[in-house]
C-alpha cells in the first residue's frame, strides 16, 4: 500500500513538473510588498509569504486550437495519446532541436488534453511495472 502510494505521489510531482515547465510558464521570487497581508494572493497573481513574493499563473489559452495545421490536419485524442507516450523521448529532442515541440498546438481541445496525459500516464504505469517486475 505505501509503495502505491508513493507511486501516486510520483506521478502527481512529476505531472506537476511537467505542467510547471510548459513555454510561457513564470515563476519568480520577488522580495514582499507590505501593502498585502501574509499568505493572501492579489489580482496580479502574486501570494506574499513572509520573506518571498511568489507570482504564480495559469496556462493561458491556446489561439491555435480547433485550427488546422499546415496539412490541413486538427489533432485530437488518438494524437494526445501518442505524443503523451513518446513525450520523455520528444523532450530531450527539444533541447537539441529547438523546432520540436512535445505539445501539439493544432488540437481539438480537451480531448487531446485529456489523451496527452493518458499518454504521460501510460509511460509512468508501464515504468513502475517494469521497475517492480525487476525488484521481485
Amino acid at each position: 500500500m505505501k509503495k502505491m502510494l508513493f507511486l501516486l505521489a510520483l506521478v502527481v510531482a512529476m505531472l506537476a513538473m511537467v505542467a510547471g515547465c510548459a513555454p510561457g510558464t513564470v515563476a519568480e521570487v520577488n522580495t514582499p510588498t507590505s501593502n498585502t497581508k501574509a499568505g493572501t494572493p492579489t489580482s496580479s497573481g502574486e501570494i506574499n509569504v513572509p520573506g518571498v513574493s511568489i507570482q504564480v499563473y495559469t496556462p493561458g489559452p491556446n489561439p491555435m486550437a480547433d485550427t488546422a495545421d499546415a496539412n490541413g490536419h486538427i489533432a485530437s485524442i488518438g494524437l494526445g495519446i501518442w505524443h503523451g507516450i513518446i513525450s520523455p523521448v520528444t523532450m530531450v529532442l527539444s533541447f537539441v532541436n529547438q523546432g520540436g515541440q512535445m505539445y501539439e498546438v493544432h488540437n481539438d481541445g480537451s480531448q487531446y488534453n485529456l489523451g496527452f496525459l493518458v499518454g504521460v500516464a501510460i509511460v509512468f504505469i508501464l515504468l513502475s511495472v517494469t521497475v517492480g517486475s525487476r525488484r521481485r
